[in-house]
């Protein structure tokens, strides 16, 4: 099921500043312009890289999920890592049926890269959020 790893998302109290520090001690040159993702709660914006993406994520308004995370990690962290997969329902239904908690009311939700994603509880996968997305048409 699972597939190639997609992106590591980093979470941070300000997209422009961990941009910034991408660009200039670690020599990123692609990155993405911020936008909001309101239905998340987060603005975003990809780090490209050869072979994958860092997607910094930073709170959009107070009732944004990242506000947590931030108040335990003012300034950021990891926050989880997304892999590829062929059929996202399909995905769903196994984890569920080998006892992961999918996150939210279970139904895929549209991610930044414009297809389903879901979340999988921490408990359940080792101490790490972990995103499933649907494999995109189109590699980043």
């Amino acid at each position: 099921m699972i597939g190639r790893l997609n992106h590591v998302g980093v979470a941070t109290p300000s997209i422009e500043a961990s941009a910034r520090m991408y660009r200039e001690m670690l020599g990123a040159t692609a990155i993405t312009e911020r936008r909001a993702l309101p239905e998340q709660g987060v603005w975003v914006a990809f780090v490209d890289l050869p072979n994958s993406q860092i997607e910094l994520i930073e709170p959009l308004g107070e009732e944004s999920p990242l506000k947590g995370f931030l108040e335990k990690n003012p300034k950021g962290g990891q926050h989880h890592v997304c892999f590829e997969v062929p059929d996202i329902f399909a995905a769903r239904d196994e984890m569920r049926a080998k006892g992961a908690t999918v996150l939210g009311n279970g139904e895929p939700r549209i991610g930044a890269h414009g297809v389903p994603v879901i979340f999988l509880h921490p408990k359940d996968m080792g101490g790490v959020l972990v995103e499933l997305m649907q494999t995109p048409a189109e590699p980043h």
